[in-house]
């Protein structure tokens, strides 16, 4: 599949999606919103898609958003395509809770939160504003030495965007998070290893075989339903207020995987000496429990 904005390849259960704006530094607009979006929708829905690496094409990865319409870039008043935010104005004084109002690349993130399957970006040039933001909800980022980094929203007069309070402190630390954002700056690849944005950096040759290895690794290996879960509940545990929350669902998850036939064929595998093969489909075998975050009776 191939839109303007987004490419996907899917290769031994590997989906590639490819930020495609090359021109443009893949500077990111609606369609790559929307593109982002469908591509994450696509990933759930196929189980012959057992991991997700996300990288640009060219020189880039992203580099932020698309300032085309120079100083209205940010006013939703002023932009060009204003029209779907005319009912958050009507009256006058903006309806700041109006679905309209929401923030483009916070749709994104937390689309790419929700995800299903294990989410590796391969980072090969510039990331920068919404290009820096998007990585955050992603599980292991890998980096080209040629990479850069901004969190530049208060150079620009925003700020931070794409869910990034929530996610970029808990990522690497409040102290780190505050320094990138307040000062803004544009910082090399070794500076976000240091600060732990990212797990590696590689050279520039490295990096795509790199992901795709790591991607392979847990497809080739790990039980879909099992990494899903564990995913989810090591992304929303982030947020809980104690351990026991944690315990509540670590009970549910062990007490009815322990009962599935991947977890007796992975014993079985193992004690046998030989790959195990999980049958377990995200679309068709998650148990009742999930999503437990939308159940208003969980405790």
């Amino acid at each position: 599949m191939t839109t303007d904005a987004v490419r996907l390849d899917l290769a031994d259960r590997v989906l590639t999606i490819t930020l495609s704006r090359p021109e443009r530094l893949n500077a990111f607009d609606r369609p790559m919103m929307d593109g982002l979006i469908a591509a994450f929708d696509r990933a759930d829905a196929d189980d012959e898609v057992r991991a997700v690496v996300v990288t640009g094409a060219g020189r880039a990865f992203c580099a932020g958003a698309d300032l085309g319409q120079g100083g209205k870039t940010f006013d939703s008043a002023q932009r060009e395509d204003r029209g779907e935010v005319q009912a958050a104005l009507a009256g006058g004084a903006p309806e700041l809770g109006h679905e309209s109002v929401r923030d483009g690349g916070g749709r994104v993130t937390l689309r790419i939160f929700s995800c299903l399957k294990p989410v590796i970006a391969a980072v090969n040039g510039p990331a920068v504003g919404i290009g820096a933001t998007m990585l955050l909800p992603m599980d292991v980022r890998l980096a080209s030495s040629a990479a850069r980094f901004g969190f530049v929203f208060t150079r620009r007069g925003i700020t931070p965007e794409a869910c990034s309070s929530w996610f970029l402190p808990r990522v690497v630390g409040i102290a780190q998070a505050l320094e990138w954002t307040m000062a803004g700056r544009v910082f090399d690849a070794a500076e976000a290893e240091r600060g732990r944005l990212v797990s590696r950096v590689l050279p520039p040759d490295e990096l795509l075989p790199a992901a795709r290895a790591l991607a392979r690794e847990i497809a080739d290996h790990a039980a879909p339903v099992s990494v899903a879960l564990t995913r989810q509940m090591m992304w929303r545990m982030l947020g809980a207020a104690h351990p026991m929350e944690a315990h509540r669902i670590d009970s549910r998850a062990i007490f009815t995987r322990g009962a599935s036939a991947d977890a007796h064929e992975g014993v079985t595998a193992f004690l046998e000496k030989r790959p195990a093969r999980f049958t377990d489909r995200v679309t068709e075998a998650m148990p009742p429990f999930f999503p437990w975050w939308h159940d208003p009776d969980y405790e």
